[in-house]
């Protein structure tokens, strides 16, 4: 049995099964979809946020302190000659109680997170057809 199973329910949508969870996903009106759930790119760039927030939340409460306030968000830019994503960027809003002696800690503590090791060491891909 595979680790995610693709199905296609119609149009531009294409959804994942794993673990017992099915993720949807579609396309932009613009592209042919009827942008009724996130893109497969925005779900990738979705993972290395919230694989990051994680670990920025896993920090804190391994050292007591208060999430309240916390908030990760994540921009890119790209590359306009490739279309390509060149730059990601992740700022971290941390709480008033946050005590500055960390700061540096937690982002080395989001520098661990799995889907950006990945990306850093990228597989390789081996698509194969089966009848």
């Amino acid at each position: 049995m595979a680790l995610i199973e693709v199905s296609f329910p119609g149009g531009k949508k294409v959804d994942a099964s794993i673990k017992g969870f099915t993720i949807t996903t579609d396309q932009p009106e613009i592209a042919g979809g009827e942008g009724s759930a996130p893109t497969p790119f925005d779900l990738f760039l979705s993972s290395i946020a919230t694989c990051a927030g994680l670990y920025a939340v896993g920090f804190c409460e391994s050292k007591g302190i208060n999430t309240d306030g916390l908030k990760l968000e994540l921009d890119v830019t790209r590359n306009p000659e490739l279309g390509l994503v060149d730059n990601v960027e992740l700022k971290l809003t941390l709480p008033e109680v946050f005590p500055a002696k960390y700061e540096k800690a937690i982002i080395r503590a989001m520098d661990l997170c799995a889907v950006k090791k990945h990306m850093m060491t990228p597989p390789n891909f081996d698509i194969v057809t089966v009848k």
